[in-house]
Order: C-alpha cells, then structure tokens, then sequence
C-alpha cells in the first residue's frame, strides 16, 4: 500500500511541475519581418455614410493598386444601383449578405449570400446589395481605386 501512495505522490508532483512550467512560458513575440498580424480587440472599424464600417487590410482602395478590405453592413442597410471601375472578389465572412444587379432597385428580388459564399462582382456592371435582418462582414479585394458610380433608373 506504501508502493501506491508513493506512486500516487510522484505522479501528482510531477503533473504539478508540468502545469507550472506551462504556465511560466510565453508564446514570443512574432518578427515583423516575417510577418504582421491584428487580434479581433485590435481591429478599428471606421463607420461611414453607407449603413457600414470599413477596415482596410492592406493597400489603400482610393488609390491604384490592390486592396483589402473588411466591410461591415449592418442589418437594415442596402447599396443603391452601382458599378466599380475594375473587378472585385467578396468572401462572406459572417451573417448573409443580399445580392442584386442592374439598375431598377428592388431589394425585394436580392439573393442571399451566407456565411462561406464567394461572389465576383466584374467591372462596369450594375449591382446593389447589402444587409437586411443582420451584420454581415465582407473580404473584398480587388485593384483600386475603388470608386462607386451610381447607375440607378427611377
């Protein structure tokens, strides 16, 4: 019985040693030189006129090159009929966005777009869209600038 309880001690001790080794490291800090990252806390949405917030990524979307954006459409909120000068590529990251194109606005006829969905909106073509009873977040990439032509027939 005395060969248990001893058993018994160590197996606790060195358990115990091994949580408290764990607890003393601290993952390092990355080198910037490898790489950049931004935690959820870290990321600063900017609101704007649209019904949404934006994050940039990378690049600067009014200027010429690539871009990447988060966009944020709050629930109730949709685009009027419009077109970009180049092509974008949208990753529904959360919630479902709604989808529509040409120039009459109907939100009525809008497609859903969950959650995974991938949409390529092509250059010079008329489209509207947005977010009806959630936040829905976006990926879009694409080359800038990112200008909206408004395109609606009333």
């Amino acid at each position: 019985m005395r060969n248990f309880w001893m058993k018994r001690s160590l197996q606790v001790a060195l358990v115990m040693t091994i949580f408290a080794g764990v607890g003393a490291v601290r993952a390092a800090d990355p080198d910037p030189k490898v790489m950049a990252f931004k935690l959820p806390a870290q990321i600063k949405w900017v609101e704007n006129e649209n019904g949404g917030a934006q994050y940039v990524l990378f690049g600067d979307p009014s200027k010429p090159g690539m871009y990447g954006v988060l966009t944020k459409w709050h629930a109730g909120h949709m685009s009027r009929p419009h077109f970009h000068p180049n092509d974008r590529f949208i990753y529904v990251i959360q919630g479902t966005w709604w989808v529509g194109w040409g120039p009459k606005y109907d939100p009525n006829s809008t497609v859903a777009m969950p959650a995974g969905s991938f949409v390529t909106h092509y250059g010079k073509q008329i489209h509207y869209d947005g977010a009806k009873g959630e936040d829905t977040i976006l990926e879009i990439v694409g080359e800038g600038p990112a200008t909206n032509t408004p395109a609606e027939q009333k």
